[in-house]
């Protein structure tokens, strides 16, 4: 295993304790749209995934973590890394699960949900996280979940806002520029974990 992976599977054991809180915030999310199968898996994305990957900074600043992560025999960029890992997983799964409960749901409502549709629904899906990752890693990373939390919730949100609003969006008017998003929010993910990076060599990290 490398050392970026056991990286993962250490936020997997850090959010385990949280399952419950992250299972109900999911489980609401459904709940809230299991009339709109078309817009689920967005939403969950936006809300549940944003929470799920960004946990380990969370108890990470309330446990003090870093002095963990400091005695590990792994380098910063592995630490750092593994966040994004982290993140990515948790963005595969939402997917996984959020595109199967919408499917059922579209099914059993008779509402349409093809080919050509689920594939939009799941590049802005996409373009969603990175753009949510992108902004918020770089932030966490230097200041901490405590002291950005709402800061990097917030911009994010304004951008994407932003974006529909001067940009007139819509699903359909969407379509024609949607592939870049894949290309477009992978450079915006690495780009973030350089900048992250860089930030994080200014941070004054706990020693023994």
């Amino acid at each position: 295993m490398t050392p970026v992976a056991r990286m993962v599977m250490l936020n997997l054991r850090t959010v385990a304790p949280y399952r419950c809180q992250c299972l109900a915030v999911f489980a609401v999310v459904v709940l809230l749209f299991v009339n709109r199968p078309v817009a689920l898996v967005p939403t969950l994305v936006l809300l549940f995934t944003a929470t799920m990957a960004a946990y380990p900074f969370n108890v990470g600043d309330k446990a003090r973590l870093e002095t963990l992560y400091a005695t590990l025999p792994l380098a910063r960029r592995s630490v750092l890394f593994g966040h994004y890992g982290w993140a990515l997983a948790c963005y595969l799964c939402t997917v996984i699960a959020g595109t199967a409960l919408a499917l059922l749901l579209a099914r059993l409502q008779s509402v349409p949900l093809g080919g050509r549709t689920l594939a939009a629904v799941l590049t802005l899906s996409w373009g969603t996280f990175a753009v949510n990752v992108a902004v918020q890693f770089p932030l966490f990373t230097r200041y901490g979940y405590t002291r950005v939390s709402v800061l990097s919730t917030v911009l994010p949100l304004a951008f994407l806002a932003m974006l529909v609003v001067r940009l007139h969006l819509s699903l359909a008017s969407a379509r024609s520029w949607l592939p870049w998003t894949w290309p477009v929010g992978a450079a915006m993910i690495v780009a973030s974990a350089a900048v992250a990076m860089t930030l994080d060599r200014r941070r004054v990290h706990p020693r023994l």
